[in-house]
């Protein structure tokens, strides 16, 4: 199947806490789905970044990147949804109901060689 092919992509719920990196060690803060909303993405869906738009309690719609995989730097073994909204909150938004459309594939999950590397990656 392509890779795009279930795109546009819809999806939403509440925001929890993630694993902390995003923020704390490269200043990319990341709003994270719960395993739920992560379990029930189409099965050909797979694995990368997109971007999109995203809503955050019915505020107003910004754009997005979303990153959805294992997260290879870090060897996580759960899979994630990341969002990273391109605007500045003044505060994080946990339990916030996130929406989002995914319209396009950016690339692959990427492994990088250090946390320098990862910090500055391009989408």
């Amino acid at each position: 199947m392509d890779k795009l092919e279930c795109l546009p992509y819809f999806a939403e719920g509440i925001v929890v806490k993630g694993y902390g990196r995003g923020s704390k060690e490269l200043g990319i803060p990341t709003a994270n789905f719960t395993e739920d909303v992560v379990r029930h993405l189409p099965c050909n869906l797979i694995c990368g970044v997109y971007y999109g738009w995203a809503c955050v309690d019915n505020g107003p719609v910004l754009p997005m990147v979303t990153s959805i995989g294992w997260n290879p730097y870090y060897h996580n073994t759960v899979k994630t949804m990341e969002t990273h909204i391109l605007h500045r909150f003044k505060e994080d938004f946990y339990g916030s109901h996130l929406k989002v459309i995914l319209l396009g594939y950016i690339r692959d999950m990427e492994d990088y060689s250090s946390l320098g590397m990862l910090a500055t990656f391009k989408f």
